[in-house]
């Protein structure tokens, strides 16, 4: 089941979701609206490699010209919002707008973990060439009831890999799984 205003109201008020800022008119019917935070990263190299850790190269979205994303590149985004999510499960979809622009939030990592607390790192890829700004509105956080009690919440998982709150988008650390 999805969770209404209301219901988000509600777990905002018990602490079991949190998000910051927050802005009661950022609460659609039944999600949460997210906006691009002010830093973009690219990957250096042009083959990335699965088994070794990728770096990235940060900057800054310009304030008040955006920043243009090319098609055929990746690149990392971030939410302008801080998230904790402890009784739901939490998945991230593009808005409808930013859709009809042709731009991808994300690959396949829409979906976080019941313990989630960050800020969203975004999977962007575009179809044509595309202004962006710091700030827009990018996409929006549904919020799903989950059945049966949580073993291990992420931010207490010993292997999770992204529990070191940043505010900048995170690389890929594939390279940190065994197999």
């Amino acid at each position: 089941m999805i969770l209404t205003d209301q219901q988000i109201l509600a777990e905002i008020e018990k602490g079991t979701i949190v998000i910051e800022p927050y802005d009661r008119s950022c609460l659609g019917t039944n999600s949460y609206d997210v906006h691009l935070g002010k830093y973009l990263s690219t990957y250096r190299d042009a083959v990335l490699d699965a088994r070794k850790h990728n770096e990235i190269e940060t900057f800054e979205i310009p304030e008040d010209e955006g920043y243009v994303l090319e098609p055929g590149r990746l690149y990392l985004g971030v939410t302008q919002e801080y998230t904790e999510t402890h009784a739901t499960v939490p998945f991230l979809e593009g808005k409808s707008s930013v859709g009809r622009l042709g731009i991808d939030i994300h690959a396949t990592a829409g979906k976080g973990d019941v313990g989630f607390c960050n800020h969203w790192t975004l999977e962007i890829s575009v179809s044509m060439p595309v202004r962006v700004y710091r700030n827009m509105p990018i996409g929006q956080l549904i919020y799903f009831t989950v059945q049966g009690n949580v073993e291990t919440f992420y931010n207490r998982k010993q292997n999770a890999k992204y529990n070191d709150r940043s505010d900048k988008p995170v690389e890929s650390m594939m390279w940190k799984n065994q197999w």
